[in-house]
């Protein structure tokens, strides 16, 4: 960093000049207007970021001071200045008293740590302080971020199921927000967000192995970004999940090229782990194509990353196993042994950062919880019969409870047991049957002509036999263009034929479709309620398990459990 550049911030520190009268809000606004739209890391904003500090200290106001410390932290491109700007963001936020306010200042040194140098430890520790400050916080977007925060160490450390939890949370609120929030700046936070979020819940089924889902939330993060412009490292988080998903496929040609892309954002953004991420399964691509140099030119970026950064992540440990294989493969005895006691630094890194980290987060954010209720119960309790009292009416409310809900898990059964016999018997309630058994009745008669009914029974037959009908987007003017007639006459042949809409005989056509591979393809079991909908053609989660209930009288959570169950109960 120049000198000129320490001086100055030197003097944005330490510059104070008290007065007793607060100045309006006006000078704060004209400053930041002339920084605001710069790109991140641009220190061309410092100057007046200086200036908006110095008017904050010279009225005491600690509000402003705190928000000018994070405009510093925003444009600074020094990573240790960054830290630093931190703790005088704690400092300033403090001062203020404002729960949500010093929450946001511990988080943003905690981001520091872990996004910048990779520091898990005192990642966790301001995650923790941020947590203790906002956890009752009325002001959801702060409680989220540091839900989320809290996940990606969860997730590090190998919890991926409690992470998801965490993220699944996080994807809700940010996903509601960005429905009906109309100001642009806070839907640019909500997408950025929620995109983040994605990220994440991605690898967290990619490392449970559920890869068809995390195939599925890859493709609905990318059409959900509004403007690729806007979300450079966003989109190429995404790309490099897609990458490692078509090695794991064995599509090396579109895994290269989809990480290829994605690493030069990620580069940029100094974000260390998941660029060695992405040059480990580069090396791994060049490897199973027989290019050894390439791969291990690759390899040895990962290694370079880790002794400068002496950064660790449990998915990049095989690159040394790979290293080390090759080199004695060759007969490289020297690097053989240089690999080998670089894994043997990484391992003992590693286990010293999941001993730390796992016992940090149980004692000290999961217990936390129990603690703030056990403490809320025991500063209302006045005294030992009105806490009598409470536990009998709790115990009365779970016991009901409790018979609600083995009498709704009764007639679930029920219904399944009876959905079951009527698919065995091949005459499921109100069924959809191929066109040349729907013939309209004799006694009643059609509005179209003969002929054309004929016309449209062996088009629809056809469409029925080739399951287009599991096709996204599909409405009644497109399957009347398929067809080749007009919506009238498809649209009045339905109903006259099915006895129901169009939209109703689509619906019934799928879940139809998706109820036989729940019942003969043991693997359809395993799927997410999302990726049953998207198997089945549709777009909608809610509406997928809505149409299926209407249609089998269960909900498909339900109908997978009992189905389970009933193949647990039938192995001998």
């Amino acid at each position: 960093m120049k000198m000129s550049q320490l001086i100055g911030l030197w003097l944005c520190l330490f510059f104070t000049d008290a007065s007793a009268h607060a100045k309006p809000e006006s000078p704060y606004i004209a400053l930041r207007k002339k920084y605001e739209n710069l790109k991140k890391n641009d220190e061309s904003a410092l100057p007046f970021i200086c200036q908006y500090i110095t008017e904050a200290k010279k009225h005491n106001d600690y509000g402003h001071l705190a928000q000018g410390f994070k405009d510093a932290i925003f444009y600074s491109a020094d990573e240790q200045v960054k830290l630093m700007y931190a703790d005088s963001t704690i400092i300033a936020a403090l001062k203020t008293g404002d729960q949500n306010l010093i929450s946001n200042a511990y988080l943003g040194k905690g981001i520091i740590y872990y996004f910048n140098f990779k520091q898990f430890e005192p990642a966790l520790n301001e995650y923790i302080k941020a947590y203790k400050y906002i956890h009752n916080s009325k002001d959801l977007y702060q409680v989220h971020k540091v839900k989320y925060h809290i996940g990606v160490v969860k997730s590090y450390l190998g919890f991926y199921d409690d992470a998801l939890d965490l993220f699944g949370d996080c994807k809700s609120y940010f996903e509601n927000q960005l429905r009906i929030t109309k100001h642009p700046n806070l839907k640019f936070n909500y997408e950025k967000a929620y995109l983040n979020t994605m990220h994440q819940m991605i690898i967290c089924h990619r490392r449970l192995k559920q890869d068809r889902v995390a195939d599925s939330l890859i493709e609905i993060a990318l059409e959900r970004i509004s403007d690729r412009s806007m979300f450079n490292l966003e989109l190429s988080y995404l790309l490099k999940c897609k990458g490692i998903s078509e090695f794991n496929k064995s599509n090396l040609l579109a895994a290269d090229i989809d990480l290829q892309k994605a690493i030069p954002e990620i580069v940029k953004a100094k974000d260390f782990a998941w660029e060695a991420v992405a040059y480990y399964y580069l090396g791994k691509i060049y490897a199973a194509t027989d290019k050894n140099a390439e791969a291990l030119m690759y390899w040895s970026k990962v290694d370079s990353i880790f002794s400068k950064t002496a950064l660790v992540l449990p998915e990049i440990r095989g690159c040394y196993e790979d290293l080390i294989n090759v080199n004695h493969k060759n007969r490289a005895f020297k690097k053989e042994l240089y690999y080998t006691k670089q894994l043997l630094k990484f391992d003992s890194i590693l286990n010293k950062n999941f001993s730390y980290l796992s016992s940090k987060m149980h004692k000290q954010y999961d217990k936390q919880r129990l603690l703030e209720m056990k403490n809320d119960l025991e500063q209302k309790a006045f005294h030992r019969l009105i806490i009598a009292v409470v536990i009998v009416v709790l115990a009365l409310f779970i016991i009901s409870a409790l018979g609600i809900k083995y009498r709704k898990e009764k007639a679930v059964a029920s219904k399944y047991r009876m959905l079951y016999e009527k698919v065995i018997r091949n005459e499921a309630a109100n069924s959809i049957k191929y066109v040349e058994n729907s013939k309209i009745e004799e006694n009643r008669k059609s509005s179209l002509k003969p002929e054309l009914v004929e016309a449209i029974a062996e088009k629809l037959q056809s469409f029925e036999k080739q399951k287009l009908f599991l096709q996204k987007g599909l409405n009644l003017s497109v399957l009347a263009h398929m067809l080749d007639t007009n919506t009238l006459y498809l649209s009045t042949y339905i109903n006259e034929t099915r006895e129901m809409n169009f939209s109703q005989y689509l619906n019934r056509l799928r879940i139809d479709y998706i109820t036989e591979l729940l019942f003969k393809e043991k693997r359809f079991l395993n799927y997410t309620v999302e990726a049953l909908a998207e198997e089945c053609g549709m777009a909608s989660r809610q509406n997928f398990s809505d149409v299926f209930f209407e249609i089998n009288g269960i909900r498909p959570t339900d109908f997978i459990k009992n189905r389970l169950q009933q193949i647990k109960n039938d192995k001998p």
